[in-house]
C-alpha cells in the first residue's frame, strides 16, 4: 500500500483517514513463503496502555493514554508507512498493569494483528527492572508469537515487574530479585528475549553509569544467556529537539539524556570505541545492539518522539514471519541505522580460496595459516527519509577487537585492544546495481577476535561526539553492524 503524506510532520489528525483506509485493505497472500531479506523493525513501542495511575482511589485506577498517546493499530499503521515489517508493543507498568495488559491491551493487539497483517506485531512489555530505585531501569521483554504469549507474559509481569504491586513488595528493591525474574523468564515454555533499554540514560557523566552498570549487564546475561541478548544503541526520543512545527528547540536535549548526552544519537555504552559494548564482546559474549523509537507521542503533537521507523530502524535478516524474525534477533543477524542512512548491509568474513565464511552474529572457525578477506555491500534507500532528506554514507569504519576471555573486573567498561582497522571513504568503494561495496584483506590472525562496522554521513567526525543541545537529529546519522566472530582453532585442528 502506498500513501502520499507529509512524512516530515505527520501528526495524529493527519492519519485518521489513512488508518481507516489501510484497515480495509488486507493482503490475501500472507501464507506465501518468502526468502530472507533485510526487514526493518522496532522493539520498543508504547501504546495508550502505557498508563498513568490515579492514586486517589484504591486500588489505583489506570489513566488510559496517560504516558503514551496512540492505539496499537495506529502505531502499527505508522510503522508500516515508514517501512517497518515488524514491531514489538512494549507498554510499561504500575500497580496493576499486569491485569490491564491481559484484559485490555492484549485484546487490542490481537485486533490490530487482524486489521493490519502486513506488519508483524509482537507482544511484549517494557519490563521495570527490580533493584534499588527501579525508576529508569527498563528492558524490552519480547515474547515469541504463540497462543499462550499473553498468559506467559502475565506470569512474569504479575510476579516480577519492579513496579507491580500495591505497593511493590520490599524484595523488589533488591538487585537479586532481577536474577530471580530472569530465571523465571528462562523457565517459561516459550523463552522471551530481553534487551536493556537506554542503559546510560541516567549516567551522571562520561563513564559514570547509574541504575544500569556493566556488571549488571554481565550478571543478567550469565543468569539467563538464552534470554538476555543485548541493549539498545540508537535511543528513542530523538525528536526531543524538534518543536511541533519542525523547527529546532535550541535548549532541548536530544534523546532526553539529562546528565550526559547521546553520541551521534547512540548511547555511550554503544558509541564509545573500546567501551562497554566492546568490553562485552571481548569476553566472547553474544551481545547485540539495536535501534528503537521508544515512541510515546509524535513531536507534532507536542511530544518528543518520531513514529516507529521514522528515524531509527533495527534490521534483521529473516523471512517475513514471526519465528524467523525472532530467531534472527536472537542470533544477532542485525544492523541498526538512523535516518535511513542505509537499508541493506551484507558483511562476510571469508577464508580466501574456500567456501568458508561468516556474517553478522556468526562465528568463522579459522587456522593460523588462513588468509581472511572482508567483503561488504551496502545500499541506501531510493527515496527520502522521514525528514525529507536523502543522506549519503560518507565514511565506513572497520572495527576489530580481540577476544581475551572473561573480564577480571565485572564492572569493566573498556577493551583496550579494540581499534579502527580501516577508515574508508566514498572513493574507496565501488557502486553497482544500487549497492556500494568493497573488499579488504585482513590477513592472518594470531588470536580469536571479532569485527564490526559503523558508518556515518559525517565524513570528518572520526569518533561519535557528544550531542549538543538543540542538535538536529537529521544531520547526524550513523549505522552500526553487529559483530562477526573469528575463532582461531588450536594447531592441528
Amino acid at each position: 500500500m502506498n500513501f502520499v503524506v507529509n512524512k516530515k510532520q505527520l501528526g495524529l489528525a493527519a492519519i485518521v483517514t489513512l488508518l481507516v483506509t489501510s484497515c480495509q485493505q488486507v493482503p490475501t497472500d500472507l501464507n506465501t513463503k518468502q526468502s530472507k531479506s533485510w526487514l526493518a523493525g522496532d522493539h520498543h513501542v508504547h501504546t495508550h496502555y502505557s498508563v498513568k495511575w490515579d492514586t486517589s482511589v484504591f486500588p489505583p485506577a489506570p489513566i488510559i493514554g496517560g504516558d503514551a498517546k496512540y492505539s496499537t493499530a495506529l502505531n502499527a499503521q505508522m510503522a508500516a508507512h515508514y517501512g517497518l515489517s515488524w514491531m514489538v508493543v512494549t507498554d510499561h507498568g504500575g500497580p496493576n498493569r499486569a491485569k490491564l495488559a491481559l484484559q485490555q491491551a492484549y485484546p487490542e493487539l490481537v485486533a490490530s494483528r487482524k486489521a493490519l497483517p502486513h506488519i508483524l506485531q509482537f507482544y511484549g512489555m517494557e519490563f521495570d527492572v527490580p533493584g534499588n530505585s527501579p525508576g529508569g531501569r527498563h528492558a524490552s521483554f519480547i515474547m515469541p508469537y504463540s497462543t499462550t504469549e499473553a498468559q506467559q507474559l502475565y506470569q512474569i509481569e504479575h510476579r516480577y515487574n519492579g513496579r507491580q504491586g500495591m505497593p511493590p513488595g520490599p524484595e523488589k528493591a533488591e538487585d537479586a530479585f532481577m536474577l530471580l525474574a530472569l530465571k523465571a523468564m528462562d523457565a517459561l515454555p516459550d523463552k522471551p528475549l530481553l534487551l536493556a533499554n537506554h542503559p546510560s540514560r541516567l549516567a551522571t557523566g562520561f563513564r559514570q553509569y547509574h541504575k544500569i552498570t556493566p556488571q549488571q549487564l554481565r550478571d543478567w546475561q550469565d543468569t539467563a544467556p538464552d534470554v538476555v541478548i543485548g541493549m539498545t544503541g540508537a535511543e528513542g526520543h530523538q525528536a526531543a529537539t524538534l518543536n511541533p512545527d519542525g523547527s529546532i528547540d535550541a535548549n532541548a536535549i536530544r534523546a532526553e539524556y539529562p546528565h550526559y548526552p547521546t553520541m551521534g544519537g547512540y548511547d555511550q555504552m554503544t558509541a564509545r570505541l573500546g567501551g562497554v559494548w566492546d568490553s562485552l564482546l571481548s569476553e566472547g559474549r553474544r551481545w547485540w545492539v539495536t535501534g528503537v523509537s521508544d515512541s510515546h507521542g509524535h513531536y507534532t503533537d507536542g511530544w518528543a518522539d518520531f513514529w516507529p521507523g521514522q528515524y531509527a530502524k533495527t534490521y534483521v535478516y529473516a523471512e517475513k514471519d514471526y519465528q524467523s524474525i525472532f530467531a534472527a534477533l536472537k542470533a544477532g543477524n542485525i544492523f541498526v541505522t538512523t535516518g535511513d542512512l542505509i537499508d541493506a548491509l551484507y558483511i562476510d568474513v571469508v577464508v580466501k580460496n574456500t567456501a568458508q565464511k561468516a556474517t553478522l552474529g556468526e562465528t568463522l572457525l579459522v587456522s593460523a595459516e588462513d588468509e581472511l578477506l572482508l567483503r561488504v555491500r551496502f545500499r541506501g534507500p531510493d527515496g527520502p527519509n522521514g525528514g525529507g532528506f536523502k543522506p549519503q554514507v560518507q565514511r565506513v569504519d572497520v572495527i576489530q577487537g580481540v577476544i581475551s576471555g572473561p573480564a577480571q573486573n565485572r564492572n569493566s567498561d573498556e577493551a583496550l585492544a579494540t581499534r579502527v582497522a580501516k577508515r574508508l571513504y566514498a572513493g574507496d568503494w565501488q557502486t553497482k546495481h544500487g549497492y556500494s561495496g568493497f573488499e579488504l584483506a585482513l590477513g592472518k590472525v594470531s588470536q580469536s577476535g571479532y569485527l564490526r562496522l559503523r558508518g556515518t554521513n559525517n565524513k570528518d567526525e572520526l569518533e561519535p561526539e557528544a550531542d549538543a543541545k538543540g542538535e538536529n537529529p537529521w544531520h547526524d546519522l550513523w549505522f552500526y553492524s553487529n559483530p562477526v566472530f573469528i575463532q582461531l582453532l588450536p594447531a592441528g585442528q
